[in-house]
């Protein structure tokens, strides 16, 4: 470890303890703190027009006024539901991390409180689908398996860098899309407890990561690498379920491909990933064949 990386990490327990005494002074119950019975405001955005996947491309601009609303809702929805599939991974894999440590340490004991955290982001994120009356945009069935294997397979800087993959790109996207007052106000407040709670994740997450990678093997490192890319991949191109759009009569494939192809759209991947991808480099978490995963997914 490097000094400079050094000196961004505390000691592990004080840093479980000032997260711990955060969670008490910043946290939210989202069944009370929001006002599920209100409905959607007219004329507002599910994400900011320009986040929306088919923003610049001829699609977009066949469609009327209130389908590009309707679309952005769907999109709002799909990215939920795929960051709450991740939630629940994430839970049973910090279940797992737990189960094998000493529970006095108050390093253990922030990750149960991360694990309730998730739980209510979780009933957060399925709230606000059922609100918005959309499908279950879960993710399909071959991603779903493959979630199976990576909570299986990933421990240790795996398990804390996919994290911070899926923790990261759904911050950035939130931050903007909470201050924008074109957005729902539904989207931002469920934005806003997401984004406050979620900050405490990522510090625990990469001070942990910055810890354990000097002190695995080469084979350990090649395969938290892997896992890595692979689960960057998988959520980057799942991210839009192809499904939403259906909702406004375009093919489904149609509107996938469109979107996938629009530079719009990849731009906005990598800005996504524009704070997290320089800290995995330094961690020796990107490069080498597997990068070819990362820019296949459009973020480097």
């Amino acid at each position: 470890m490097t000094a400079g990386i050094a000196a961004r990490v505390g000691d592990r327990e004080a840093t479980a303890a000032r997260l711990l005494k955060s969670s008490l002074d910043h946290s939210y119950e989202p069944s009370i703190d929001i006002d599920w019975d209100a409905p959607l405001v007219d004329g507002l955005w599910g994400v900011p027009e320009h986040r929306v996947s088919l923003y610049g491309t001829d699609l977009w601009d066949t469609l009327s006024d209130e389908q590009k609303r309707t679309l952005s809702i769907h999109e709002l929805c799909s990215i939920a539901r795929i960051g709450l599939w991740f939630e629940m991974i994430l839970m049973q894999m910090l279940l797992r991390y737990s189960y094998d440590r000493d529970p006095r340490s108050q390093h253990i004991q922030y990750a149960l409180v991360e694990i309730a955290d998730e739980c209510r982001h979780s009933i957060m994120f399925a709230k606000m689908n059922a609100h918005c009356g959309v499908p279950d945009y879960r993710p399909r069935r071959l991603v779903h398996e493959l979630g199976r294997g990576f909570k299986a397979l990933a421990s240790g800087p795996a398990m804390f860098a996919g994290t911070l993959f899926v923790e990261e790109i759904l911050d950035q996207l939130q931050r903007e899309a909470m201050r924008d007052e074109t957005v729902q106000p539904l989207t931002r407040m469920v934005n806003k407890i997401h984004v406050t709670e979620e900050a405490r994740h990522v510090r625990y997450a990469r001070e942990e990561l910055v810890r354990i990678m000097p002190k695995i093997n080469p084979a350990q490192r090649a395969l938290a690498n892997y896992l890595t890319a692979r689960i960057a991949y998988v959520v980057a191109k799942n991210l839009i379920h192809r499904d939403v759009y259906a909702s406004v009569g375009i093919d489904p494939a149609v509107g996938y491909r469109a979107a996938q192809a629009n530079p719009h759209h990849q731009e906005m991947m990598r800005w996504s990933a524009r704070k997290l991808v320089p800290f995995l480099r330094e961690q020796k978490l990107i490069g080498g064949p597997t990068e070819v995963l990362w820019r296949k997914a459009h973020l480097v």
